[in-house]
């Protein structure tokens, strides 16, 4: 069955549930059904691979026993199952003692997950759908599973209210490109959403990896926290596609509301890629994590207090993604970039054209990339084109990771071109710190209706003809003199 056709058919069956309310409650429906699925088949390899391995969960809730088995339970028995069941048992395995890594993943993931289908028979077809369709342990399948995962990610997209959590895949890719991890290298993304940054962190890295030993080495490397519900459970299943197994290093967690003071250097990781939530506003209290001089509630800004602090200070970088409010605003803002500029070597910022993260915003972004031992002595700025013919980017038509090979050629030859500028620090802080810097390159025309220019032309020209016949009386009466 072909993925558009298969999530559809799923799809449309939650839309007959009463209990149902949108797309986001549809798409976290099917997520903890996928994972469920995709956690028993595993366990089947587990189960080959693992010495006495030990499932975390009863017989009778395993995937295997309850969900198989297409005459199985149905109706209200299978709904009262699950509800009065089920969820209350996976729930309990993020905090029950001597449970493996298998299940605090399983409980992490369901901390917050619902069952939001009112009716059993409906949700009995949902999961003969699932286990009809797809094997997680045949290999086509597992490439189902993602094509399922991306198709899942575009209906968030469309749903409108993931545009937090949502980075385009050629920005993820092209900021991965530059960092480079290298095996060994711990990651962070401490505002991971659906895991982006690390599944294109952990691509890149597969090429490094030979044997077993690297292959965990990756594995404890990748680190992600993210608070809401539902992209958490993105992000795992996201992860467990991407090879790794048991996700444990992926928090389900707000990583700001630990005071800013109790990270230790056991708490530092030597590279963070992340996009944080720009234009929102923490809770109360959660400023006060902060030392004064980061204290504010916009989230964007105590973030980046939180990647500075976290960076490893021998070899700590970092790719960024934050909004043109950070490099021209004050304040606490200013705080920040005196530090980035004092204690950083803030080298590059590529600022993007407007239209990268539609239809979720209009706000123009930049990529921020830093390395911990600063002091900057110059940024280097990058603007990015539009392609040959575009005004702006849509879902139709997005930004594609072959347009960042224009970065990519310049980024170690570090000339000035059309594109490019360097600005010192000197005067960036002779600028009280603001880095709203544009191209001097870029001549600005502009445009204007053409019947408005003609309608100015003629008044000009009246207003320059009483002027020419003023003069010419004024000329007149000095020669009579």
């Amino acid at each position: 069955m072909a993925i558009g056709t298969l999530v559809k058919s799923i799809q449309d069956i939650m839309r007959k549930d009463v209990g149902v309310d949108g797309d986001a409650q549809r798409i976290s429906q099917m997520v903890w059904l996928l994972f469920l699925k995709i956690f028993d088949d595993k366990e089947q390899e587990w189960k080959l691979t693992i010495r006495d391995y030990r499932s975390p969960l009863p017989s009778k809730f395993q995937w295997s026993q309850w969900a198989k088995n297409p005459e199985g339970m149905t109706g209200d028995e299978l709904l009262e199952f699950v509800n009065n069941q089920l969820f209350p048992t996976l729930k309990k395995l993020a905090t029950q003692s001597g449970t493996n890594p298998q299940g605090r993943v399983m409980g992490s993931v369901f901390e917050d997950a619902y069952n939001y289908m009112k009716s059993g028979t409906l949700l009995r077809q949902v999961i003969n759908t699932i286990q009809e369709d797809l094997d997680f342990n045949n290999s086509d399948d597992r490439h189902l599973f993602n094509d399922i995962y991306e198709k899942i990610l575009a209906d968030l997209q469309s749903a409108g209210n993931a545009g937090e959590y949502y980075t385009p895949r050629a920005v993820t890719q092209f900021m991965v490109d530059i960092i480079d991890p290298k095996l060994g290298e711990s990651i962070l993304d401490p505002a991971c959403g659906t895991g982006g940054f690390l599944t294109t962190s952990i691509e890149h890295l597969n090429k490094q990896v030979k044997t077993a030993e690297e292959r965990q080495t990756l594995q404890s490397s990748i680190h992600g926290v993210e608070k809401k519900p539902l992209p958490h459970m993105l992000a795992m299943t996201n992860l467990m596609l991407h090879g790794i197994d048991i996700p444990t290093n992926i928090r389900h967690d707000n990583t700001l509301s630990r005071p800013l003071k109790d990270y230790g250097s056991k708490d530092r990781v030597d590279i963070i890629l992340t996009n944080p939530p720009f234009g929102g506003m923490e809770e109360d209290g959660i400023e006060n994590n902060f030392p004064k001089k980061y204290q504010t509630r916009e989230t964007a800004d105590l973030f980046m207090a939180l990647i500075m602090h976290l960076l490893r200070q021998d070899s700590g970088r970092a790719a960024v993604v934050l909004p043109d409010g950070f490099l021209f605003g004050e304040g606490t803002k200013t705080n920040l970039k005196r530090e980035l500029l004092e204690e950083f070597n803030l080298h590059t910022i590529v600022r993007l054209p407007k239209g990268v993260f539609s239809p979720y915003t209009g706000i123009n972004t930049n990529l921020l990339f830093l390395e911990k031992g600063g002091p900057t002595k110059q940024v280097w700025f990058f603007e990015h084109p539009y392609p040959k013919g575009y005004k702006s980017y849509s879902r139709s038509k997005p930004l594609t990771i072959g347009e960042f090979d224009l970065e990519k050629k310049w980024w170690n030859k570090r000339k000035e071109t059309e594109n490019a500028w360097k600005v010192s620090a000197k005067e960036i802080a002779s600028r009280n710190y603001n880095l709203d810097c544009k191209n001097p390159h870029v001549v600005n025309v502009i445009q204007r209706d053409p019947e408005e220019l003609a309608k100015e032309y003629e008044e000009i020209s009246v207003d320059l003809q009483k002027i020419r016949d003023q003069l010419k009386q004024e000329l007149i009466q000095a020669l009579v003199r």
